[in-house]
């Protein structure tokens, strides 16, 4: 994916592999994409930032390999500036990083275009939306945790809505068509309210690969995305 190249502004579904079975991730990538993910979304934990530890550049380097959709790469670490690298040559087309760990993300918003990579920013719940302010007009992408991030399969906080609306007001204002993204508590029973809100990539784990049939569950939230539209 070439930075130059906007985003599509219809849904994106990104399938998060941190709820897929981690011996058979080649076949859970294989059947999302047959179940039309757009996108497959790689969470990095690091055991500091947040109380959990998942994968590093080796594992996207695999997955890189046998995904047939761009990978999007989330870092929840104390030091991204420190990995943006790796995980560009390892083959990610978008990185996120969150604002909470980062004194000059302008700097680092710039720092990951610059690698030929999409650019994203990050709010936990707690974090205030004008805490993106500055950067809003160079971001490709704000991603909305609409859990506290750390593991999977946890309850939708019920204002992230309002705190999608507030970021696309935002990035509106600032003159850019950059996506807001959302992530963790996406399912059947939420994704048309968040989609109405604003948010146009819905990263989703738990209620595609935590069922039987991740391709046909795939396919399921994401037409029920495109019918919010």
């Amino acid at each position: 994916m070439n930075p130059s190249t906007p985003l599509r502004a219809d849904v994106l579904l990104a399938p998060s592999i941190l709820s897929a079975d981690f011996a058979r991730l080649g076949d859970a990538i294989a059947a999302v994409e047959r179940g039309g993910a757009d996108l497959i979304h790689v969470d990095v934990m690091d055991g500091h930032f947040v109380p959990n530890i998942t994968i590093g550049p080796p594992v996207v380097k695999s997955l890189k390999k046998v995904t047939k959709v761009p990978l999007d790469v989330h870092l929840m670490i104390t030091d991204p500036d420190k990995y943006i690298g790796a995980f560009a040559e390892a083959g990610a087309a978008m990185i996120s990083v969150h604002v909470e760990v980062l004194p000059h993300l302008h700097r680092t918003i710039q720092a990951i275009k610059a690698l030929g990579v999409k650019a994203g920013v990050v709010l936990n719940p707690s974090t205030p939306v004008a805490d993106i302010g500055e950067v809003a007009g160079d971001v490709d992408f704000v991603l909305v945790m609409s859990v506290n991030p750390g593991f999977g399969g946890q309850s939708f906080i019920p204002r992230s809505e309002s705190k999608v609306a507030e970021v696309r007001a935002l990035l509106d204002h600032a003159g850019n068509k950059g996506l807001v993204e959302i992530d963790c508590g996406i399912d059947l029973t939420t994704v048309g309210r968040v989609v109405k809100a604003g948010a146009r990539m819905l990263v989703a784990g738990n209620a595609i690969f935590g069922t039987p049939d991740p391709e046909r569950a795939a396919r399921e939230l994401k037409a029920a995305a495109t019918a919010a539209l």
